[in-house]
């Protein structure tokens, strides 16, 4: 198969990459581009370690050909952060201990902003319905759904 020039807009930047038809966007993402903060984890979209803003929407990059991203807003961990600060979620997922290891984090992390930009205050049982597909063998879901009703706290009194 002969590799095909395509461009991407991956946090808010336009990449030029050169790409075999059958590359994944996490592939892409973390072998040619170098943003290594979206994990590859299963491969079958079952653990949500490579999930990625396609739109605003939280998708496993696992599944998603890069090619079938043209034309998309991608945004990965990496675009979170603002001029050097982190995002309010990043910051509360540091507060409550909800990192441990960090390889489920960013997907995670990458969850809960999707939910709370589509519903700024969610439930308990909503932010724990939104992160299902998000596996995490360390911390438990206690400290991620704290640090996710914090950052929703935060960004309706700001």
């Amino acid at each position: 198969m002969m590799k095909q020039r395509i461009s991407l807009n991956v946090n808010g930047a336009s990449k030029d990459v050169l790409v075999e038809p059958y590359q994944t966007l996490v592939e892409v993402l973390r072998d040619t581009i170098g943003l290594t903060g979206t994990k590859h984890g299963c491969g079958r979209g079952n653990c949500g370690t490579c999930t990625v803003l396609m739109d605003g929407k939280a998708v496993n990059s696992c599944l998603l050909l890069a090619v079938d991203a043209v034309g998309h807003a991608i945004v990965t961990i990496e675009g979170l952060a603002q001029d050097g600060r982190l995002h309010p979620i990043q910051e509360a997922f540091i507060t409550h201990g909800a990192i441990q290891c960090g390889f489920c984090t960013p997907g995670l992390i990458i969850t809960a902003k999707a939910l709370l930009d589509e519903n700024p205050n969610p439930t308990e049982e909503e932010v724990r319905a939104a992160i299902s597909g998000n596996l995490c063998r360390c911390t438990g879901y206690n400290k991620i759904t704290k640090a996710i009703l914090t950052a929703s706290r935060r960004a309706t009194t700001k």
